[in-house]
């Protein structure tokens, strides 16, 4: 709705309510401090700061147009400057204490541009980051929605949750392309399957996650790349975005069984000495073992990953073929893999236990998964990214202090790679 412009007996705050009006006229006497001694409960605070805050946005509007024009409402200096106040525009702000009614004030010229209340903002920003910290713990639009109104009595649609949250893409697009350190001691690899919508049909895609320990023993999400298969290509495409965006050397790379990663990585890190996840392997192994051989048989394989070196570990392989002939077939992988099962040798133990697994990569998934797990089809892979860039923006706020025991393991590696790191 537009309303008249003003005349020279207009009030400032005419398109407000009775009760408004006082509100108005309260912050500019003393009765704002009698007022304010007044409060005893918080929800005389709340109540108050409702009653406020429609005024206070308004003063602040006006103020705006004041120093827009370069001239208060009604100064002389004002005639023959080519702009002029031309009345108000009727506009409903959502904010944490409800919907405030506002008439924005407009110029002739059609160039003013308020900052209190941008153009075209409908929602409070303080809303807009409830909203968005809500859906980057994993609420549903509707349970948004359903709580927005239940406790700050605000209604928001579907529509604009998603509008909003949509506004983070352009930061996703920002986080995926930054800079990175120049060398890492440990990146690990691993991948997390979700259902998305595609032209109609619902398609399997997968959100490879790339985690990465830096020389000072701090971990960084890489990236998370969004695709439909991994193969050798796709390992290369990923590996080559990394070095591209700063890295320059990769000590250890810790993967589970990923298809192609082996050459593309050698590829372009030819120096990276890659390591199969022996907790992957030996989940791989029992797959398929009773149950009732399941404790033995799991005791045997510990004696191949903890033996003290190479020679040791495949002579526990052969004890353990010798012990369990029935699961020759089981134990077969691990001598195909061997090569990179056997990384893991030469190095300390403090070392190996940040190798030889992928835990922390699949703590990080479960935490995604924890955030994911209330979507069942994602409408496009947009709404995946986005969801996801969200929920590592949260989880790696925690992320403050270098992993355990990282003074002994940076030690360990500046003798293992005395030229790739310098203490």
């Amino acid at each position: 709705m537009d309303y008249p412009p003003y005349s020279s007996s207009t009030n400032p705050f005419t398109c407000m309510t009775k009760q408004d009006t006082s509100i108005a006229a309260l912050l500019e006497t003393q009765e704002f401090k009698e007022k304010a001694q007044q409060l005893k409960t918080l929800s005389d605070v709340t109540s108050f700061a409702k009653e406020l805050i429609a005024p206070t946005l308004q003063k602040m509007l006006e103020a705006e147009l004041d120093e827009h024009l370069g001239y208060k409402k009604h100064e002389v200096v004002g005639r023959g400057t080519g702009n002029s106040r031309n009345g108000h525009s009727g506009k409903k702000l959502k904010t944490s204490f409800g919907t405030a009614e506002l008439a924005v004030p407009r110029d002739r010229n059609s160039t003013f541009d308020p900052l209190a209340v941008k153009r075209y903002e409908t929602v409070e920003s303080d809303v807009e980051e409830r909203i968005v910290s809500m859906y980057a713990k994993g609420l549903t639009t509707r349970d948004i929605a359903d709580h927005m109104q239940d406790i700050y009595g605000i209604e928001v649609s579907s529509t604009m949750i998603s509008t909003i949250t949509d506004k983070v893409l352009p930061l996703v697009t920002e986080w995926q392309n930054r800079p990175l350190a120049t060398r890492y001691a440990l990146v690990s690899l691993d991948g997390i399957y979700f259902k998305v919508r595609d032209n109609g049909k619902i398609m399997n895609r997968t959100a490879y996650v790339v985690l990465g320990t830096d020389m000072e023993g701090m971990k960084d999400i890489l990236g998370i790349w969004v695709g439909e298969t991994e193969g050798a290509k796709f390992w290369m495409q990923v590996l080559t975005e990394i070095k591209n965006r700063g890295v320059e050397d990769i000590l250890i790379a810790s993967i589970d069984g990923l298809s192609g990663f082996s050459d593309a990585i050698h590829a372009i890190f030819p120096d990276t000495d890659i390591q199969q996840c022996i907790v992957h392997q030996v989940r791989n192994t029992m797959k398929y073992v009773p149950h009732k051989h399941k404790k033995a048989f799991v005791t045997d394989l510990k004696s191949i990953y903890n033996a003290p070196s190479e020679e040791a570990g495949l002579a526990a392989l052969n004890q353990v073929k010798e012990a369990w002939p029935q699961y020759e077939m089981h134990l077969k992988s691990w001598e195909t893999k061997w090569t990179e099962l056997s990384a893991l040798y030469k190095y300390p133990p403090e070392v190996r236990k940040i190798m030889y697994t992928t835990n922390a990569i699949e703590s990080l998934n479960r935490q995604f998964r924890k955030v994911t797990k209330t979507t069942s089809v994602f409408p496009h892979e947009e709404a995946l990214s986005k969801l996801l860039w969200l929920a590592q923006r949260d989880i790696t706020r925690k992320w403050t202090m270098p992993i355990r025991d990282w003074g002994t393991i940076i030690t360990q590696l500046a003798i293992l790679f005395p030229e790739r790191v310098q203490l």
